[in-house]
């Protein structure tokens, strides 16, 4: 079964009932629910801080380093997003979301252990997948958004390609991250991390399905991440 077949057996209707702004059942209001994500996602960000800079001073690979700019744009953004009421408030959504942003936080820089490729090879791929998680954060600006949800549809820039370049970014550095700290550790992580990374991504387009403009725009751009792959 393909991932988006997966994606859409998981309670089709379910995303009408998410993105309601009538929620009268809700036992915690959004901007407390807002507060509480962006609060784990600063702690999340602090503890990849202290495990990347500990490896950096005591090896001065620069690989880690790219890795944490890039997070580090997620907290930044996230405080800066633009509020709104369609968002995807399901079960798998908070569980895909969850997933994706725990497992940076929890790789691990090899003690004493060569990496597959040269940190200055690593170091360059892993800066690549940078800059397109930079473009594509600084194209989204306010409208970037951590769980899926509908702040507006960007069109511009990499999306011209694909429709999510920033999680494309994500896999690259991440990928990279693995080559210099290979470890089984760190393969289990990311694995498991970036499957529901590409979910996140698949559900992201099932909640902006409704908008006319995002319509129109899946009939220009058909790739998910990769062209000509997926």
């Amino acid at each position: 079964m393909s991932v988006e077949a997966l994606v859409g057996h998981i309670r089709p209707d379910s995303a009408v009932a998410a993105v309601s702004t009538d929620q009268p059942r809700r036992m915690i209001s959004p901007a407390v629910s807002d507060l509480i994500a962006r609060a784990s996602i600063g702690a999340l960000f602090t503890l990849l801080s202290f495990n990347i800079f500990t490896d950096f001073m005591r090896t001065g690979h620069v690989t880690g380093l790219l890795l944490l700019v890039g997070e580090s744009l997620v907290v930044v953004l996230t405080i800066l997003r633009r509020r709104t009421n369609i968002v995807d408030r399901s079960a798998a959504a908070a569980i895909s979301t969850t997933v994706s942003l725990a497992g940076p936080a929890l790789l691990r820089a090899t003690d004493g252990h060569a990496g597959w490729a040269p940190d200055q090879v690593t170091a360059l791929v892993s800066g690549l997948g940078l800059l397109l998680v930079v473009v594509g954060k600084m194209t989204l600006g306010r409208s970037f958004g951590v769980v899926p949800a509908n702040r507006g549809v960007v069109v511009r820039g990499p999306y011209s390609f694909v429709r999510h370049p920033i999680y494309t970014g994500y896999l690259v550095t991440h990928a990279s991250f693995l080559v210099a700290h290979p470890a089984p550790w760190n393969l289990a992580v990311i694995l498991i991390a970036d499957f529901a990374l590409i979910v996140r991504a698949l559900m992201e387009e099932r909640v902006l399905s409704s908008d006319a403009a995002y319509q129109r725009y899946c009939e220009r751009v058909g790739w998910h991440l990769v062209p000509g792959v997926f």
